[in-house]
């Protein structure tokens, strides 16, 4: 495992069984990292804990999940010069969808990284955080890579495994 790692957060517990996408993933790419909830809006001096604990602890990266206002990435890249991916979580009436407007809709000079809304997003969150720890770490570059590929081998095995038309 590399010694850098990412802070998860999410809004809410009900969050987790998108958020265990990134968990799973960062793991697969041997990426330590550690998940918790922290409420923007119910418990913003738990999100300034945490924050300030996983800074002291060495995090490089914050991933935060989040559905509804999805105001919680916000918070976090507003008190932190360390990248914050978002995630937008599809747990509202409207699917995603505000949840993604509210994530990616940062004013200038605050940015949130928002990638799909749902489990893939959530998915792609840890390759991007890999992405920039392997900007300095040439282990978790050659996992990715080999993850890229494994990626490859599964569309060639698809491919192969279609009878001619």
């Amino acid at each position: 495992m590399s010694d850098m790692q990412v802070q998860i957060l999410m809004g809410s517990a009900s969050d987790a069984g998108v958020m265990a996408n990134t968990v799973r993933t960062l793991r697969d790419l041997g990426v330590a990292s550690d998940m918790t909830v922290a409420s923007a809006h119910r418990s913003p001096d738990r999100v300034r804990r945490v924050m300030d604990e996983a800074v002291r602890r060495g995090v490089k990266v914050f991933v935060v999940g989040a559905g509804a206002a999805a105001h919680l990435a916000g918070v976090v890249a507003a008190h932190t010069a360390l990248p914050v991916i978002g995630v937008p979580v599809d747990s509202s009436p409207l699917g995603g969808f505000d949840a993604l407007l509210s994530t990616v809709q940062m004013p200038p000079g605050v940015p949130v990284a928002t990638v799909a809304v749902g489990k893939a997003g959530a998915t792609n969150a840890a390759v991007l955080a890999a992405q920039i720890l392997a900007l300095g770490d040439p282990d978790v570059r050659a996992r990715l890579d080999a993850y890229r590929r494994g990626l490859a081998e599964k569309v060639e095995q698809a491919a192969a495994g279609l009878e001619p038309v």
